[in-house]
């Protein structure tokens, strides 16, 4: 009689097959919360009731290592990221005396991607405070990389007497793209494009658009946790929550509220990026202005009121990654200055 469980994992290598046209080529699966993926320090969960759904979000929350300051960092990750993308950030900030928590946000990663759920940056910082208040935590530096940038932002806008500095890591959102005239996607069109993710597509995408060619193999991790989470067994239910929220990240800006913000904020800014959403399918000249982060980190400067602008010249999407070192030395620097 054959095993069951042999019988299960031939399945999926099968289904992986399929999906990226060779075994050895295909992403690894996992569950619809993540599950099989290695998270770089103990995962919790947050449970709480939102929009009359019970949810929970999976965090991190590490100590110092050491003697500690007093301070803790609120991590937030973009929307091809997870709080495990973190890690090194964790690891360096937990040595210099800080707790750090990392919230996967829902809809991401390894917290609940409900059927139905109105995505807003409020909600999502909204759902943030209250798992901070869970954690006794009143006062955070809020870092936010990417879409984790938007949320951050919208955060302290929020809760501007709880965040004591912001740092925005080569953020979206420092344009409307909308505006500029990158046509709008149905929901219906972002589930469609979100059903035929595949590790190739992810790949190529950031090869091209985060890190100008440079690849590295400890990129890969990341790009068989975003693929493998997307052909896993919550395909459609994960390719739908993705669909809603590029929805709320293009229809919901945050540049024209950057001169309200009323703490210190370090933009870093990898210079050479050129993200910007929905650009694949914008007219050429359209394309050809959006997503300048050389100029847009300079842009926003000008409006954040008290703004440290960063830039780390030719690199892309995620300095913390492409140069580590030099991220982390600058970051504790800027934070360590109050």
């Amino acid at each position: 009689m054959s095993n069951p469980i042999h019988l299960l994992m031939s399945g999926l290598l099968l289904a992986a097959t399929l999906v990226g046209g060779t075994a050895a080529q295909a992403a690894p699966v996992y569950g619809p919360e993540l599950q099989g993926f290695n998270y770089p320090y103990e995962l919790k969960s947050y449970a709480f009731v939102s929009q009359g759904h019970d949810l929970h979000m999976g965090y991190m929350d590490v100590g110092s290592v050491g003697q500690a300051n007093g301070r803790t960092a609120v991590l937030m990750h973009g929307k091809n990221f997870c709080g495990a993308t973190w890690g090194e950030t964790i690891k360096i900030l937990s040595a210099a005396g800080y707790r750090v928590v990392v919230p996967d946000q829902i809809g991401f990663c390894s917290s609940t991607k409900p059927e139905s759920y109105q995505y807003t940056f409020q909600q999502l910082a909204i759902n943030t405070h209250a798992l901070l208040e869970n954690l006794g935590v009143q006062k955070a530096i809020v870092i936010g990389h990417s879409t984790g940038g938007m949320l951050a932002t919208r955060y302290a806008l929020l809760y501007p007497e709880q965040v004591d500095q912001l740092v925005l890591v080569n953020p979206i959102g420092l344009e409307d793209w909308k505006a500029l005239g990158v046509p709008h996607r149905t929901v219906d069109q972002w589930y469609e494009r979100e059903l035929k993710l595949t590790a190739d597509g992810v790949r190529k995408y950031e090869l091209s658009t985060y890190y100008l060619g440079r690849w590295k193999p400890e990129y890969d991790r990341w790009v068989d946790m975003l693929a493998g989470l997307n052909q896993g067994p919550g395909h459609k239910l994960v390719a739908w929550n993705s669909a809603l929220i590029y929805d709320m990240i293009f229809t919901q800006p945050v540049v024209y509220e950057f001169k309200n913000l009323k703490m210190r904020t370090l933009l870093m800014i990898g210079d050479a990026d050129t993200t910007a959403i929905g650009s694949d399918i914008a007219p050429q000249e359209v394309k050809a202005r959006v997503g300048r982060y050389d100029l847009l980190g300079k842009q926003a400067a000008k409006l954040i009121p008290q703004s440290t602008l960063i830039e780390f010249s030719g690199l892309g999407h995620a300095p913390q990654m492409e140069d580590p070192v030099n991220f982390h030395k600058t970051l504790l620097e800027w934070i360590g200055t109050r």
